[in-house]
């Protein structure tokens, strides 16, 4: 024996969205444009902060000696590790959203590279943002480039989402 079948309600086809308009596109990409110079910048900016940060705990860090002491620099420079890998994947998340484009990451990563790299080099008064042995310097690149590596590589390797 059968039961009887359910009524099924069948939604009415839904017509596609008109396409955007001329002033539209026009906005969007000036956006698009607008969101990928503030990565650039922000990249930039981040960096620069990562360097800061870097010198000022790992003097910090050799100043102490002892006890609670070396705890208190040993938690400078897991907070400073953690910072930049959160501020990393800020940054990454905030490219990609804003440009809309999966490589956005990239706007973000490259002027992060080139102001760490330019942070390795002597200026001519002397001043030098990371030294051989600021091993903190050196996990705080190391977590960057990590971080960034992973986000490009996520944001690369999964596929655009499905329009219905």
């Amino acid at each position: 024996m059968t039961s009887p079948a359910a009524p099924v309600s069948v939604l009415p086809e839904q017509q596609p969205p008109a396409p955007p308009s001329a002033a539209e596109r026009a906005l969007d990409r000036a956006l698009r444009v607008a969101g990928g110079v503030v990565s650039v910048w922000a990249g930039a900016l981040f960096a620069l902060l990562d360097l800061i940060f870097a010198t000022w705990a790992w003097a910090a860090v050799q100043g102490r000696s002892g006890g609670a002491q070396a705890l208190v620099g040993i938690g400078l420079a897991v907070a400073g590790i953690a910072a930049v890998a959160a501020s990393t994947v800020l940054l990454g998340w905030f490219a990609h959203l804003s440009t809309g484009s999966r490589w956005g990451v990239a706007l973000a990563a490259l002027p992060w590279f080139l102001v760490i790299v330019v942070g390795g080099f002597r200026t001519t008064e002397g001043d030098l943002a990371l030294a051989g042995d600021n091993v903190l310097g050196l996990a705080l690149i190391v977590s960057g480039a990590v971080t960034f590596a992973v986000l490009g590589f996520r944001h690369v390797v999964t596929p655009p989402p499905v329009d219905r």
